[in-house]
């Protein structure tokens, strides 16, 4: 075994277990930091195959930004926990059926090995030579041209992400005060300032004077 497989099986071996820790941890938390090492890894693979832009794309989109807002998302919600573990065995047959599926796929992908003599012919298939080649123009291509519609459904799923993440987190709570900035917009003078015309409630300091004054003339 030489040391690319060697690492190979390192960097798999640590998915397999950070990926394992995101759905068993009971701190949402931990979950996502041990998300974020997942993809470390992920990204790790992707060098070994020699695709850098999959894998600085992976770091800097995905641990760089989109578990980031996920961190802080689930910092800011009050999460039940106790509401997430709800119906957990009664769904485990499934997911043990399903996990089972996966494992002997992946056992079988392992034990037949990585052929890479097809890796060239492939490659010639966009119109240029292996040496020329470059997995980033490579994938660019394939994915404006032959991958078009699902990148599109792709890019509406994680609007409609990030429009629930941001609907989430505007909660109307009642022991804050916050302004509208519409109503300031559509604000005028008249709900601003309200003259109020209220009645006296004592008589005038200057009229006993008068009197006074008309008696003494009189007098």
């Amino acid at each position: 075994m030489d040391v690319k497989t060697g690492l190979f099986y390192v960097f798999a071996t640590v998915l397999l277990l950070a990926a394992f820790r995101v759905i068993t941890t009971r701190n949402p938390v931990h979950a996502v930091l041990f998300l974020v090492l997942a993809f470390f890894q992920a990204s790790m693979i992707w060098m070994l195959l020699e695709a850098e832009f999959l894998a600085i794309t992976l770091v800097l989109v995905y641990v760089g930004a989109v578990m980031v807002l996920f961190l802080f998302v689930v910092m800011m919600l009050d999460i039940n926990l106790d509401g997430v573990r709800q119906g957990f065995w009664k769904h485990f047959p499934l997911a043990a059926v399903v996990g089972l599926v996966i494992i002997v796929e992946m056992s079988a992908v392992l034990l037949a090995g990585f052929p890479l003599s097809d890796a060239p012919a492939a490659m010639t298939g966009l119109g240029q030579t292996p040496v020329d080649v470059s997995n980033t123009k490579a994938l660019g291509m394939l994915m404006y041209t032959h991958y078009l519609y699902p990148l599109e459904v792709a890019a509406a799923i994680l609007l409609v992400g990030m429009i629930a993440a941001v609907a989430l987190t505007l909660r109307h709570r009642k022991d804050i005060k916050a302004i509208d900035p519409a109503d300031q917009v559509r604000v005028k003078w008249a709900d601003r300032l309200v003259v109020v015309k209220l009645d006296a409630t004592q008589p005038a300091a200057s009229a006993p004077v008068a009197d006074a004054t008309l008696e003494e003339k009189k007098a």
